[in-house]
């Protein structure tokens, strides 16, 4: 049986589908011009488990894995939602498994009471919808290259101080943890570590809230830290570094999740635009009556199954256990390709009608433009394949 297509994904697929058709499909235009989404919001995801999908029971999660978590997805898109909702309501999808991997780690070796102290402010709140959680990497002068990144953290008795800055983070504006790559040692990528960081801590600044071509309803931030000062239980990382380590062992699935938004939003958008040239007549006859249009339909499907068949497939081999490394840069290219082609043709095809704010496909084709940036440029995914190729 297709993992995906499992009795309890197929339910878990409709509950998604209608929460979203429910209660985001007509208020995301509202949302987009407030520019976040309501905490309301992201608490009833909560409530129905979907917020917490993929993360330990013991932890507030619901459980389930990376399969769960692309169910959800595509079906909330299907649904209505969009890749700015997902990216601003599940921006703990990139922040809170760095954390998870610290409690277990702690509970390995004992030192419970500092696990305990970790779930409780920085992963239950989350999980629950009562706060937001970031990941805070980028920096104003570097992008993808997180081994060379400049935000320093020091160690000052029992704590550590941290001073830098970091740009276009998800979630940052609101968020109540962020979790921060900080050099702790020499230059390169051996020097970085991770911290979880109370917002509330006096030196952390949202210096400004960023405006954006695309994912209007999911703030962005600029940050700085000011001699932030936060307890040694902060650090996630084993020292000397092991920050480096602990992002790339995520960035597949990030770039899976990317992925995922990717042919989703294409399918949305496919479906929208068959809907329209069925209903759309030009000259006396319906769109989809012409041959151009139907070849045009054909090819958005082609590239849109593909890159969906491909992801899901890696989803399969991420959720048995192997790395997929490689495989996650593909699908993340071949959805990317694929979505940016799709939401074009598909403003094409609705016309003066698609260029307008009000129809959903003009939403879809500004989200989309993100994809082949974050999660890393697609010039440099193609150049980290060509290295896992060995060439």
């Amino acid at each position: 049986m297709d993992p995906f297509t499992t009795p309890e994904r197929r339910a878990l697929a409709e509950l998604s589908r209608n929460f979203a058709s429910d209660n985001l499909a007509a208020a995301l235009p509202e949302w987009e011009d407030s520019g976040e989404i309501p905490l309301t919001v992201i608490r009833a995801l909560a409530d129905t488990g979907l917020l917490g999908a993929g993360y330990p029971e013991d932890l507030g999660g619901s459980g389930g894995d990376i399969i769960d978590v692309s169910v959800i997805t595509e079906n909330l898109i299907s649904g209505g939602a969009s890749g700015g909702f997902i990216a601003g309501a599940f921006s703990h999808g990139i922040a809170v498994p760095h954390i998870v991997d610290a409690i277990r780690a702690r509970e390995s070796s004992g030192d419970a009471d500092s696990a305990a102290w970790l779930a409780d402010w920085a992963v239950r709140p989350v999980l629950a919808g009562q706060t937001l959680a970031a990941l805070a990497v980028t920096e104003p002068d570097g992008g993808s290259d997180v081994a060379h990144l400049r935000t320093r953290a020091v160690r000052d008795g029992d704590d550590w101080v941290i001073n830098g800055s970091k740009t276009f983070i998800t979630s940052g504006t609101r968020a109540g943890v962020v979790v921060v790559a900080a050099r702790t040692g020499e230059p390169g990528a051996g020097g970085v570590s991770l911290f979880a960081v109370d917002t509330n801590n006096a030196g952390f600044v949202v210096t400004r809230k960023l405006a954006k071509m695309g994912w209007h309803c999911s703030d962005t931030a600029e940050l700085a830290f000011v001699d932030c000062r936060v307890p040694d239980a902060a650090l996630l990382t084993p020292l000397p570094g092991g920050g480096f380590a602990s992002l790339s062992r995520h960035f597949a699935v990030e770039r899976l999740s990317l992925a995922t938004i990717a042919h989703s939003t294409a399918a949305r958008a496919l479906d929208l635009t068959v809907e329209w040239v069925k209903n759309r007549e030009t000259f006396g006859r319906p769109l989809i009556s012409r041959q151009t249009v139907r070849h045009t339909l054909v090819e958005m499907h082609r590239q849109t199954d593909v890159a969906r068949s491909y992801t899901k497939s890696v989803a399969c081999a991420k959720a048995s256990g192997s790395p997929v490394l490689l495989e996650a840069v593909m699908a993340k290219n071949t959805a990317v390709s694929a979505c940016e082609f799709v939401v074009d043709q598909a403003v094409q095809l609705h016309g003066g009608a698609g260029y307008m704010r009000s129809s959903e496909v003009e939403r879809h084709y500004r989200d989309a433009r993100v994809l082949g940036i974050g999660g890393g440029a697609t010039e440099v995914m193609t150049d980290l394949a060509a290295k896992l190729l060995g060439w």
